[in-house]
């Protein structure tokens, strides 16, 4: 029978108690989850310069850096600062070796990151009821365009609730964190989103018939 590993709130506590271990345990938990996040939102011309392995390490010495301040604050749920640390290195990146062209990475809105155009691709597949046959896989590649193309009529305020919640995976709590909002706030923001992809897509249908 395998031993069942401790919970971050757990970690948290152990590492309080001056527990070494319980810290490295703690990031190493959220490791790949944090890679993940990192890898959607690189762009893809640092690819051949960027690993989102070397980012998460960079994130993680700060972390430990930080840690003492960190336990001491708890100014967030732990995989929410470690994403805002994140985040920040990927600002700076982007700053030191993109610079696109009339692209920001900045957002005033607060939680708003830089989606690269394949990762937008992507929210727009998970958008997409799956499908197996070939008539229906050709209908479900015409509406992912249709999607990615209404993905960028949004706000970018509906965006992110989508990019947090349908990409990232972010729990509704996590991503009430990350954009500074309560539970309820995300519930409703999420299903407005939807709705205005929704409608935003008919507009669209209306536009195409003769």
């Amino acid at each position: 029978m395998t031993t069942q590993q401790p919970d971050t709130d757990a970690l948290l506590r152990q590492a309080e108690e001056g527990d070494e271990e319980a810290r490295g345990n703690l990031l190493a938990r959220h490791r790949a989850r944090l890679r993940k996040m990192i890898a959607w939102r690189l762009d893809q011309r640092l690819a051949a310069r960027v690993d989102p392995s070397d980012v998460v390490q960079e994130v993680f010495l700060e972390a430990s850096r930080k840690m003492d301040r960190y336990l001491r604050e708890r100014p967030l749920p732990f995989f929410p600062w470690l994403r805002v640390l994140a985040g920040e290195h990927l600002v700076t990146l982007h700053r030191r070796h993109v610079r696109a062209q009339g692209r920001s990475v900045l957002r005033e809105q607060v939680g708003v990151l830089y989606l690269p155009d394949e990762s937008a691709a992507e929210l727009a597949c998970r958008l997409v009821t799956s499908s197996t046959s070939p008539t229906q896989r050709v209908l479900r590649q015409e509406l992912r365009e249709r999607v990615q193309k209404a993905l960028g009529e949004i706000s970018e305020r509906d965006h992110e609730v989508l990019v947090l919640r349908n990409l990232e995976e972010l729990s509704v709590a996590d991503t009430a964190e990350v954009l500074r909002i309560s539970a309820g706030a995300v519930k409703v923001r999420h299903m407005r989103a939807l709705e205005r992809l929704h409608a935003l897509l008919a507009e669209n249908d209306e536009e195409e018939l003769p």
